[in-house]
């Protein structure tokens, strides 16, 4: 992913582009999202609520082993062995049952077809998804950018600390509030929003975590926390 320039055609406000150019430069590029397939990307994106990553990859593992890490494999596996082979991810009844009814909607609607789904507009797809039961919006766009390509923008706790502490978000803001920020600013581009949001990610887990780590932080002259450090 390249540095966005300023004054180019359609380039964002100011302040976001430092911030993309300034994450990239230190970390370099993420590609993120860690999956073999988009379905893969799918299915992780629902075992991923409420839960880190490792114990994510731990239940997807379980799954490939088990063989069943399709649409076909996980619309016909019993709903107690889905959860049984889920376990590390947490929640795993719950989310034996969010991946069932996202399952049974697939085929309904798609016939488990992730080609048929990502061919109608993306944002009638985001209605869509929103309605099935245990798809919130962080999950719905996860599934949409990282396994479609589609150009929206996801947003976690993550990016609402981050921006809150560089001054561009209200303490409160929902997430649409937050996507907005991004989506009206930001050129309309799957590949940008991806890097960007995986740079916001690892960044909060090296420096901006709930007790900040100021030191080193290559946003640290713009950030409210370094600002009102006390002085050594």
């Amino acid at each position: 992913m390249p540095r966005l320039a300023r004054g180019a055609a359609g380039a964002p406000r100011p302040a976001l582009l430092n911030i993309f150019n300034r994450l990239l430069d230190h970390y370099g590029p993420l590609q993120w999202w860690p999956a073999e397939t988009p379905f893969e990307v799918c299915v992780g994106a629902i075992l991923t609520q409420n839960t880190n990553w490792s114990n994510v990859e731990k239940a997807i593992s379980a799954l490939k082993q088990a063989d069943v890490l399709t649409p076909e494999g996980l619309r016909t596996i019993e709903p107690d062995q889905l959860a049984f082979l889920i376990r590390p991810s947490g929640f795993f009844n719950v989310k034996s049952r969010r991946l069932k009814e996202f399952i049974a909607w697939f085929f309904d609607r798609y016939d488990g077809s992730l080609e048929r789904m990502f061919a109608i507009d993306w944002r009638d797809l985001r209605g869509e998804l929103l309605k099935v039961r245990g798809i919130g919006p962080e999950t719905c766009d996860s599934i949409l950018l990282y396994a479609g390509g589609q150009p929206t923008f996801v947003v976690d706790a993550y990016t609402r600390r981050l921006f809150h502490r560089l001054g561009m978000l209200n303490e409160r803001a929902d997430y649409e509030e937050t996507r907005s920020l991004f989506m009206a600013n930001l050129p309309a581009d799957a590949a940008l929003y991806n890097e960007y949001h995986a740079l916001i990610v690892e960044h909060c887990k090296r420096f901006c975590r709930s007790k900040p780590l100021c030191d080193g932080c290559p946003l640290a002259s713009g950030c409210c926390c370094y600002l009102v450090k006390p002085k050594q």
